[in-house]
């Protein structure tokens, strides 16, 4: 590789980098003109809140829904991987991260809010902290990192271990609250409740 080749590939690879960095930034930036809270109202950070239906609850930064995350990494890896192959692996990230922060700004939306209220067990969620949805995104770009390296059926098993364990320790998970979103079922939601 010539020193012309390499300079060109480190200057793509920075503006990849920058970009992705620009869209998170983004991402804090407007939640925070949309009014969430950067930092759990309780005033302090914890490194994981295990409390489901809990004020910490999607506060701090790690939490029940971290795996739910994960699998959105694998899954966007995956995506990107189908449609944008020939780019380089950042370019595949840009777009993984634009999704997930268009989600996480949906997801703090008083539209998504309050269907979380009126259509699952979360009747107490007022939405993520900043923070909270900034380590979502982070999250995110770990389980699409390990989606990038990991054998697929790995990766597949870790999704499929991260919906069963979830699901029966807080009983919700990513296809739970999916569904519940989207098409609740009252069985389901009673289910949830029993916790």
């Amino acid at each position: 590789m010539s020193a012309a080749d390499a300079e060109y590939r480190v200057r793509h690879q920075s503006f990849w980098f920058v970009a992705c960095v620009a869209v998170l930034v983004a991402q804090i930036v407007t939640e925070y003109l949309m009014g969430r809270v950067p930092i759990c109202a309780c005033g302090y950070v914890k490194l994981w809140e295990g409390g489901v239906n809990t004020s910490g609850n999607s506060q701090h930064l790690s939490d029940w829904y971290t795996p739910s995350h994960i699998i959105h990494g694998f899954l966007f890896y995956g995506l990107g991987y189908l449609i944008l192959r020939r780019k380089p692996l950042a370019a595949r990230l840009l777009l993984a991260l634009v999704i997930e922060s268009g989600w996480e700004l949906l997801e703090n939306s008083p539209l998504i809010i309050d269907r979380y209220r009126t259509a699952t067990i979360a009747l107490d969620y007022y939405g993520d902290s900043i923070l909270n949805s900034a380590m979502d995104t982070v999250f995110m770009c770990v389980g699409f990192f390990f989606a990038s390296r990991a054998p697929v059926a790995l990766t597949v098993a870790i999704a499929i271990f991260f919906e069963i364990f979830t699901g029966y320790v807080i009983r919700d998970n990513l296809t739970l609250n999916v569904l519940m979103l989207i098409w609740p079922v009252e069985a389901i939601k009673v289910w949830q409740g029993g916790v």
